[in-house]
């Protein structure tokens, strides 16, 4: 179940990172999944003592070979109820591009606007929690972009 928030959630484990990085053109990220044929966000499990942060860090480098900084803004979560765990979507900015590592999932990152990626995932697979997660992205980039 997608909740939108503005804090980390404390009631139950955080098992999993993602995020949506944008760039300072307004523009955002993200990458193609070969094995489940779709644009997803960037992420995923968090390691064995692994900082949320670290894990973040350490995903987006695997996923699209970008490094990110700036404060990691939580705006929304997922609940996985087999797990009683959560997944926490972070919005993030691009700091640099480096070497995609080979040997992962993802086969690179696609970069474009908030309403493009709506679209895009909307044709892919309809409208649902990965469209919701984007629109409340666009929704929150402005004022983040501004807190540089």
């Amino acid at each position: 179940m997608l909740t939108f928030i503005s804090d980390l959630p404390t009631d139950r484990p955080i098992a999993g990172v993602h995020c949506v990085p944008i760039l300072g053109n307004g523009n955002m990220m993200m990458v193609w999944d070969k094995d489940e044929q779709t644009l997803t966000t960037i992420g995923g499990r968090v390691e064995d003592n692994e900082t949320l942060e670290e894990a973040l860090y350490r995903e987006v480098m695997e996923e699209a070979g970008i490094r990110i900084s700036g404060e990691a803004k939580p705006f929304a979560c997922w609940y996985w109820e087999e797990t009683d765990t959560y997944t926490v979507y972070f919005l993030t900015r691009v700091q640099s591009y480096d070497t995609m590592p080979e040997g992962f999932e993802k086969t690179g990152y696609v970069i474009m606007n908030f309403q493009t990626a709506i679209q895009l995932i909307t044709k892919l697979e309809g409208t649902g929690a990965r469209t919701d997660i984007i629109a409340r992205a666009e929704a929150l980039m402005e004022p983040y972009l501004s807190c540089k």
